[in-house]
């Protein structure tokens, strides 16, 4: 099989490629990434020389670039996406123009080259906020922030082509993932990260928002399993069961790496803060999906690799 996967030199993409490359060595695989300050060609470095990889540096906005790319590869997995919330709100013209027309120059590029699968990687946070109960498949999408609505747009465009053109599209939607390689401007790199540097850890309000967390392998997992064996026009959601305050995620981060609770700093709540996400992921575990790692063991994984690979984050958070 001959996989492109645009976004791949990201945090998610960037695992799920070396996932693919350890479990399939007959698969090849086309990475499409535009290297944007998350995408980075240090994610992939101890696997550039594969035989089966080959990087491609190109925007999923220009239809060359993705022409190029697409030429003989039976599926597509798109990564490619703006994802940091906090930057959605300051700012939402690069998520409008890459999450939603970028989707949009993906899928006709597909169209035009009669792919077989079509993967659309989403997130929960298009549900909105979920207070009470667990959000299934054909819940109504209420995005609270400019970077989830524009992923429900983006979701919708994919849905419109599975009905429209018969396009064999698949849409996963996953909680909220940590692991290696993660930028350090997301919640746990971040705070792992400025504890290591003997720094406080900012806490949004009262640290009661509730998130699932799910390790970024068992989602790759996840994706391996609807691309294989998913149904043509279904959407997956992605989850673990793993819910937890950010305050209490906060602890335990604090007592992995011995530092007192007075490293914590309660700062100002972002605007439009969705207190809860919660999926149902029943219909993904038909298929036969359990998550390998608990949230303790892979958390300790990820403190473990922040604590071992100082030369990757490092350079990483000269910005901020």
């Amino acid at each position: 099989m001959r996989l492109l996967i645009t976004g791949g030199a990201g945090f998610i993409g960037s695992n799920f490629i070396r996932y693919i490359l350890n479990k399939y060595p007959s698969y090849k695989i086309i990475n499409l990434d535009k290297l944007t300050y998350a995408g980075n060609p240090d994610n992939l470095k101890d696997i550039a020389k594969n035989q089966n990889y080959t990087f491609i540096r190109g925007d999923i906005c220009d239809s060359k670039n993705v022409g190029k790319a697409i030429k003989g590869c039976d599926c597509l997995v798109n990564f490619a996406a703006a994802t940091h919330v906090d930057r959605s709100i300051k700012d939402a013209s690069d998520f409008v123009r890459t999450n939603v027309y970028g989707t949009y120059a993906l899928l006709e590029a597909a169209r035009a080259a009669r792919l077989k699968r079509f993967i659309q990687i989403s997130t929960d946070e298009v549900y909105g906020s979920v207070l009470k109960g667990k959000s299934k498949e054909t819940a109504a999408l209420l995005p609270n922030s400019p970077y989830a609505a524009t992923k429900a747009a983006g979701d919708c465009l994919v849905r419109s082509y599975f009905i429209t053109y018969k396009l064999p599209v698949m849409i996963t939607r996953s909680s909220n993932n940590f692991g290696p390689y993660q930028y350090p401007e997301k919640v746990i790199p971040l705070f792992i990260t400025n504890l290591l540097e003997n720094k406080k850890v900012p806490l949004y309000g009262d640290g009661l928002n509730r998130r699932d967390w799910l390790y970024v392998l068992d989602n790759c997992r996840a994706i391996d399993l609807i691309l294989h064996k998913g149904e043509r026009g279904g959407i997956y959601n992605i989850g673990s069961g793993n819910e937890i305050t950010n305050a209490a995620l906060t602890k335990k981060i604090l007592k992995l790496m011995k530092k007192p609770g007075s490293f914590i700093q309660y700062v100002k709540d972002r605007p439009g803060h969705d207190r809860r996400y919660a999926l149902d992921s029943a219909k993904l575990k038909s298929l036969g999906f359990r998550p390998e790692f608990t949230f303790s063991r892979a958390l300790g994984l990820v403190v473990d690799w922040y604590r071992n690979n100082p030369h990757w984050w490092r350079k990483l958070k000269k910005p901020f």
